[in-house]
């Protein structure tokens, strides 16, 4: 399965708005509804108990029953996944500073697709439709409002016609905050330069005080990262049949004084996601190995000298020799080491017949 984006006209913001506010509403009712059973019973409602209490809901917000349905079953797989008795509230209120992006989900029933447009209930909502929706089976979905206003309909559909992979080649890749990444054989993904040219408008903007002009540089800034990583990682899962990678964490680099560099300026984190799970779409191989001591272990000899660039002060060496008398740079040496890891990693557990 995959999700599909699609973009909806701006003419139908206002009937969304209103649905979304419904959905709220519901959520909400849930919400109070089950806290109130759980300190007078002393245990959860289920999606089955709440059916119960949002018989003919869907007459009165106008809204598809299985809507209703998903919001309950939404939250309360939030409520076991967060460990809590109760949720946040959804606001509908749009001069809160709490406000809540609009959401409407659905599933299968409750959503036709023709030409140019879905139809909800008795709505019709015209959109773009870049994939050609006619090809797909969709499973279920939901309608979604980003920070300006804009609504989209994401669709959840079957990716059963799949291309078999033609290419050969294992690639190992090291993850890193100068660039983005490097792989095995000497490719380079590195960071945009725009960064730093929406950066100083970004900060004229929110001196300014200026809300939408500070909305609209967040999201171009977001798109602009989103195309150069699916460029990116399209070209990688396109060009090999078994991607080996890393296991970076940001957690911990966030706790450092790279912190900026890893939640602004570099995507790392989204770059392994995308190749993930687009591997496993387009049928290659992906595997995510301990990177502990590869960049200073020598690809060549497999040994760590007196040479080997250590901790955070070795952070600032990017050339180094080994005893062995091979030169390496830092980030390649520690991406081939990776390739290396994930081949033994394979290779366990293979008996000979």
């Amino acid at each position: 399965m995959k999700t599909l984006k699609l973009r909806i006209k701006d003419k139908h913001a206002k009937v969304l708005i209103k649905l979304a506010s419904e959905v709220n509403f519901v959520w909400n009712y849930v919400n109070d509804l089950s806290f109130k059973h759980l300190k007078r019973k002393g245990e959860f409602l289920s999606a089955f108990d709440i059916a119960q209490y949002t018989k003919g809901a869907s007459k009165e917000c106008g809204l598809h029953s299985q809507t209703i349905q998903a919001v309950t079953e939404e939250l309360i797989t939030r409520r076991k996944q967060f460990k809590k008795a109760k949720l946040k509230w959804r606001v509908s209120n749009k001069k809160s500073a709490r406000k809540s992006l609009g959401w409407i989900p659905f599933k299968k029933v409750a959503i036709k697709y023709a030409d140019g447009y879905v139809q909800y209930g008795k709505h019709q909502f015209k959109l773009w439709d870049s994939y050609g929706l006619s090809k797909y089976a969709v499973r279920t979905g939901s309608f979604v409002e980003d920070s300006r206003g804009r609504w989209y309909v994401c669709l959840v559909v079957d990716s059963s016609n799949q291309e078999k992979p033609t290419a050969t080649k294992a690639i190992g890749i090291d993850l890193g905050l100068k660039d983005i990444a490097t792989c095995s054989d000497g490719t380079v993904i590195s960071n945009p330069k725009f960064y730093r040219q929406y950066e100083k408008k970004l900060g004229i903007a929110q001196r300014a005080r200026n809300k939408k002009r500070v909305r609209a540089l967040h999201a171009k800034i977001a798109n602009c990262r989103k195309d150069h990583l699916h460029k990116a990682s399209t070209l990688l899962v396109k060009n090999n049949a078994l991607i080996i990678v890393g296991d970076l964490s940001a957690k911990k680099l966030v706790k450092t004084k790279m912190a900026k560099s890893v939640l602004v300026f570099t995507s790392f984190l989204a770059l392994k996601t995308m190749l993930k799970y687009k591997c496993e779409n387009a049928g290659v191989m992906f595997e995510e190995v301990n990177e502990a001591y590869t960049t200073q272990i020598c690809s060549c000899c497999g040994e760590i000298t007196s040479s080997s660039p250590r901790g955070r002060t070795g952070l600032g060496i990017r050339e180094w020799s080994c005893e062995c008398g091979v030169t390496h740079d830092r980030d390649l040496n520690s991406a081939m080491n990776i390739l290396a890891l994930g081949h033994k990693r394979l290779a366990v557990g293979i008996t000979s017949v």
